[in-house]
């Protein structure tokens, strides 16, 4: 996908009451989001694994299982960008939701165009990509850990020959470890930005799928480490060519 193209965004939707469903996916579609609906809990983290979808749009109320657990599931096996959509309208659910990694919170009956307005506000932050590193000139490939990077191609080398294709958004976030290694970069140095918002999660989702791509346990990582109120380390050195 290319950084802030929005229309190429796949959105996955859970939503257990068809006719809600239906709207949600006609809305989104009119404005040229791929949009796809699951009923249950279950067939939605399924699906989901299958399709990496780029945003979610998730209900709490469902027949198979608790929205929130939803939440907490896909946040430890696929973390993404998270809408929740929900009758709900406690506050206890609403900070519940947003620490479980939720990027937003919107209680029905919604309006139509502020759905289209806040996915397009998260998926601005998420799609947005420091794209100034992957140019043509300047050295191509790097080499780390037993990893070989093409920055060209998006295209990783795995010590064991596998090949793993990277976004462009994740491809740039890596470039940016790799060219300050051993050095703990902030979340403005990785986003290129200087006015970035707090609550802004876009980062961490892209470290937690870099991990999953590089990691041999995700959980306990080797190669990009959390430094705690800091940012983000590449433990490794780093040869370019």
């Amino acid at each position: 996908m290319k950084p802030q193209d929005q229309g190429s965004a796949l959105i996955q939707v859970l939503e257990d009451e068809p006719e809600i469903g239906r709207l949600i996916c006609s809305t989104l579609s009119e404005y040229g989001f791929r949009c796809e609906l699951s009923g249950s809990g279950r067939q939605f983290l399924a699906r989901s694994r299958l399709t990496n979808p780029d945003l979610c749009i998730i209900d709490l109320g469902l027949p198979d299982m608790d929205g929130m657990q939803v939440v907490r599931e896909l946040q430890e096996k696929l973390p993404c960008a998270v809408l929740i959509l929900t009758g709900r309208n406690g506050v206890t659910d609403r900070v519940l939701g947003l620490e479980l990694g939720a990027d937003d919170y919107l209680v029905k009956p919604f309006e139509p165009r502020e759905l289209v307005a806040r996915v397009r506000s998260i998926l601005r932050r998420y799609l947005k990509a420091p794209t100034d590193g992957l140019r043509n000139d300047g050295p191509r490939m790097a080499r780390f850990a037993g990893w070989q990077l093409d920055v060209q191609r998006l295209l990783l080398n795995a010590p064991d020959g596998r090949e793993v294709h990277l976004s462009a958004a994740e491809a740039a976030l890596l470039q940016s470890l790799l060219k300050s290694p051993n050095k703990i970069l902030n979340r403005e140095q990785l986003l290129g930005d200087r006015d970035v918002d707090p609550f802004d999660r876009s980062i961490d989702v892209r470290i937690s799928r870099l991990r999953r791509k590089l990691e041999e346990d995700p959980q306990s990582p080797r190669i990009i480490k959390t430094i705690y109120g800091a940012g983000y380390m590449l433990t490794a050195s780093v040869t370019w060519e």
